[in-house]
């Protein structure tokens, strides 16, 4: 303890992307998912790296921390497992009987198996000085995360996800430096859980593949609304549901999605790997206009009931950038505020803002900066460290100034060079926000599936995003509020699409061979676009190089996409980035003002790492 100076660890793990944050006096300091330290993706295991990172960054043993705080209550997550179960007796019993010993072991105790982590952690002559440890709700980790970091002093909190301790969505009203819980629904009804058994039956991984389903929506038409409304779930005029849970299995078994579904829409789930057909693309923009329908009706119902015009949004169902861009669009609120760390990981950063807002009951200082640091929240590496690595892995490269580098990279990168960016402080969240991302031209049409096949090894269907300058936004698209975490969806300007003759029987993925807008390469073949906007004050580099590129190009504009390949996280270290960089097809690395041609490095080298790339497992 220094003084008066209290400083809060929140951790998330056990499920899915485990993670911790520590804040010091209520200010956020550093966050960092566990898979970025251990390369596992969506990492569940109990977040060490990230702990230790953390407290580095404070400079603090363990045992001069305050409180620790974990996002979710686990008694009650058991309440839940037992009390499903017994519902549905004795339906179900192979999926208890495979969880009960997990429970048993890892879950049920976790308190303990806290205790017993930090103690790994501390200094020896200081592990049984641990901090005080609390447990918060994991849905109102979910709130906390999206409106005490926001610039609101009164809100409406709308959380949606997979399930929680017993939640599935909630709503939540801010006021200051509390916040207070309105209504919920409960497991097994979960809108979360209904988009993730489309996701699976289209044959995409659950709780990873989401994004994927969002993204092949536009390629499919609405053709299967009737029958999940009639069939799968019951809407209210609120919005509230209920899900027949015939249809489905997730609550006492081992799939998502049972034989009355496979039925229902004409055989069994997609094989991954597959090919997709048609059918995946109807369904997919099927659940994704049901899903838009629950959720803009649960929000009209709030406004009309509570007349509040700010709106906060957490939880996993908050990342589909999609469904945002209809709630800007259409929705009644002024202002929107989208916790960038949606999903489990920012669970961690909620209960740390609880334990020092609602717990200690701090004063909340309102204030329009962003308190999320634009969730540039991870670690950072010098020039001197980078060029000692590059050394000794023998790489040949360049130190340049910033200027050289802006103009450099933006000339590289008009004669479509792809580029490995990798600059400051890593981002918490999902999402690549210019500091750990690949960049290149927007003007390409050639560019997404460059991209797709050569460098990111995934499916060619998945689009990529635009980062533009914020003063040049609605010169591009139809939006004029600021998207700095890449959080929303919006279509470009009229005078920016390409007009196309007779096209309307294009269907399927022949819709991606069409030039449809004049930033080809960032533009979804429905002429949307997940935005990311930047100002000088939120990163100056990316912000310096989309203006160097614009002085030689008229485009403001730069794909942005996370730097990794399929199947792992995104790169967290210069080593990383090197590999990424070596055994891609990627053309330039800039790590910091460190420059680095393709051109310029050992072949013998570069074709020794491209065969391990062949040998990546898809995510």
């Amino acid at each position: 303890m220094r003084g008066r100076t209290c400083t809060i660890l929140g951790i998330s793990c056990y499920y899915h992307d485990s993670a911790a944050t520590i804040i010091r006096d209520g200010e956020i300091i550093a966050a960092a998912q566990e898979e970025r330290f251990t390369r596992i993706k969506h990492d569940s295991s109990f977040p060490t790296e990230s702990i230790k990172f953390c407290l580095e960054s404070v400079k603090l043993d363990l045992s001069e921390i305050h409180y620790v705080i974990f996002y979710e209550k686990p008694f009650i997550k058991f309440e839940r497992l037992l009390e499903t179960y017994l519902e549905y007796v004795p339906r179900g019993f192979s999926s208890f009987a495979r969880a009960l010993p997990i429970w048993i072991k890892n879950k049920l105790f976790t308190k303990q198996n806290i205790i017993k982590e930090l103690k790994k952690i501390a200094h020896k002559k200081d592990n049984n000085k641990l901090p005080n440890l609390l447990f918060s709700d994991h849905h109102k980790s979910h709130a906390a995360s999206a409106f005490f970091p926001s610039p609101f002093e009164e809100a409406l909190i709308l959380t949606l996800d997979g399930v929680g301790e017993w939640d599935t969505s909630s709503i939540w009203v801010g006021k200051k430096n509390t916040i207070k819980k309105i209504r919920s629904l409960e497991f097994p009804h979960s809108l979360g859980l209904l988009y993730s058994a489309f996701t699976y039956y289209a044959g995409f991984k659950v709780n990873s593949g989401e994004y994927k389903l969002m993204g092949l929506a536009p390629y499919g038409n609405a053709t299967y609304v009737n029958d999940i409304k009639n069939n799968l779930i019951d809407i209210k005029d609120d919005g509230s549901f209920r899900l027949d849970m015939s249809y489905f299995d997730f609550a006492t078994g081992l799939k998502m999605t049972s034989k009355k579904f496979d039925n229902l829409f004409g055989g069994k789930p997609r094989k991954p790997e597959t090919e997709i057909t048609q059918k995946e693309m109807d369904l997919a923009k099927s659940i994704q206009v049901v899903l838009e329908e629950i959720v803009l009706k649960i929000l009209d119902k709030l406004y009309e009931e509570f007349e509040i015009n700010n709106l906060c949004l957490a939880g996993g169902v908050a990342l589909n950038c999609v469904l945002n861009g209809k709630i800007v669009n259409k929705g009644k609120f002024k202002n929107i505020w989208i916790q960038p760390a949606a999903g489990d990981a920012g669970g961690s950063l909620g209960a740390s803002l609880l334990a020092w807002y609602e717990y200690l009951g701090k004063k909340r200082e309102i204030s329009n900066k962003d308190k999320m640091k634009y969730s540039y929240l991870g670690n950072k590496y010098s020039n001197e460290e980078i060029k000692n690595y590059l050394d000794l892995v023998g790489a040949n490269y360049r130190e340049l100034t910033e200027k050289e580098i802006f103009k450099r990279v933006a000339l590289e990168i008009k004669n479509d060079s792809v580029v490995g960016w990798f600059q400051g402080r890593m981002e918490f969240g999902p999402r690549a926000l210019g500091n750990r991302s690949i960049i290149g031209s927007p003007l390409n049409k050639d560019m997404q599936h460059l991209m797709n096949i050569k460098i990111k090894n995934r499916e060619s269907f998945r689009p990529f995003a635009p980062v533009i300058k914020y003063e040049k936004l609605t010169d591009w698209f139809k939006l004029n509020i600021e998207s700095p975490y890449m959080l929303i969806v919006s279509e470009v300007t009229d005078e920016k699409k390409v007009n196309i003759i007779n096209n309307k029987n294009i269907s399927g993925f022949k819709k991606l061979s069409i030039k449809i807008s004049k930033i080809p390469a960032v533009t979804h073949v429905d002429y949307s676009a997940r935005i990311q906007t930047v100002t000088k004050d939120q990163n100056y580099k990316l912000h310096s190089l989309l203006s160097h590129f614009e002085e030689i190009t008229d485009c403001p504009i730069l794909v942005n996409t996370s730097f990794n390949v399929r199947g792992e996280p995104i790169v967290c270290n210069p080593k990383e980035a090197y590999e990424c960089f070596m055994k891609t097809g990627m053309n330039i690395l800039v790590l910091e003002n460190i420059f680095l041609d393709k051109l310029w490095q050992n072949s013998s080298k570069i074709e020794s790492f491209k065969k391990d790339y062949s040998n990546i497992n898809p995510d």
